[in-house]
């Protein structure tokens, strides 16, 4: 029988989980693996001291609620998800607590989302992959009654708003995907093959009622060729991330294999290496990600939401997830769509 959220707590599972790999990966950011072993000790032994989030769970909150508020208005369409969730990412953006090293893309483009009467597709930065689109994506693939298209569109239009690159769309796509397959009990063996068969169905797909013109912002000849650009670039690396999961040991820095994280394609794969490495020890997955020579925090992040999802709320230990900053909040939003 095919699990449930509602059986595994799935939703509250993944947050949780996402805002751990991030407190767990922020204190190790910008150092490479030695310097982190000199800091923590083993990395099997990381324990959970510090418990501030960085802006990639405070955004992923931000999305939530956004979205929330969309749906609790009626049916998802793109104006409807695309007025709160800017409203939200302004909110952040002015924040006194918007304090933990947010990215240059998504300060860059909430600052021109404040402006009244601006499209968005003119604040969307067409030119940026960095991972702060695909870091925050999660709500899209845990919330309840949506269709492929909804969900679909909703992952790329959140992404868009700040990270307009094709690759940075297509990466917030198959991670909203690969967090929903994983909380409707998908198996994590077969899950690499099916986000390949994903990518390949939708690479020449682009939403135009999600996305508007946005592609005319690029030097692409057509909406079809903007888009495939991205799917290409992460049907490569998960074609790396299939051979990694096959041959790397545990123990060498996943960014070897799959990239740093700092870009969307490789933030994805790394983060799904770590967890796909330990699927039965989410903890173990956590300290993985967190100790590896990239974007810690964020590969982190993903890893989290990945086997939260894939194994509930259950996964994680009491003494961590009753310190996390912003538990509240994220089992609110959890609480909504586990039911």
């Amino acid at each position: 029988m095919t699990a449930t959220p509602l059986s595994k707590r799935a939703a509250t599972g993944s947050l949780l989980g996402l805002a751990l790999g991030d407190a767990l990966g922020f204190p190790t950011e910008f150092n490479d693996v030695p310097s982190i072993l000199a800091k923590f000790g083993p990395w099997r032994e990381m324990e959970l001291k510090h418990t501030q989030v960085s802006d990639d769970t405070q955004m992923t909150l931000a999305l939530g609620r956004g979205l929330r508020t969309a749906m609790d208005r009626g049916v998802l369409a793109p104006k409807r998800l695309e007025r709160p969730v800017r409203e939200e990412f302004v909110h952040w953006y002015e924040s006194p607590e918007n304090n933990r090293a947010p990215g240059r893309t998504c300060l860059e483009a909430c600052g021109l989302l404040k402006e009244e009467g601006r499209l968005w597709q003119d604040a969307s930065r067409i030119g940026s992959k960095g991972c702060g689109a695909n870091m925050r994506v999660a709500p899209i693939g845990l919330a309840t009654g949506l269709s492929d298209e909804q969900r679909s569109g909703a992952a790329q239009l959140q992404s868009a708003l700040t990270h307009g690159h094709p690759t940075a769309l297509a990466a917030s796509d198959l991670t909203a995907h690969a967090v929903r397959l994983l909380a409707q009990g998908a198996e994590p063996t077969g899950l690499v093959g099916r986000l390949r068969s994903y990518a390949l169905d939708n690479r020449t797909r682009y939403h135009h009622t999600w996305l508007g013109d946005l592609w005319t912002r690029s030097h692409d000849p057509s909406p079809e060729h903007f888009i495939s650009r991205g799917w290409d670039e992460c049907l490569e690396i998960l074609g790396r991330l299939q051979d990694a999961v096959r041959g790397v040991s545990p123990e060498d820095d996943p960014c070897l294999a799959t990239g740093a994280g700092w870009i969307a394609e490789e933030a994805l794969a790394t983060g799904l290496l770590c967890f796909l490495l330990f699927v039965d020890e989410p903890v173990t997955a956590l300290r993985r990600a967190a100790c590896t020579s990239g974007d810690s925090d964020s590969i982190a992040c993903l890893t989290g939401a990945f086997a939260g999802a894939h194994l509930g709320a259950d996964a994680w230990p009491t003494a961590w997830t009753d310190r996390i900053e912003y538990r509240g909040d994220l089992l609110t939003l959890g609480a909504l769509w586990d039911s």
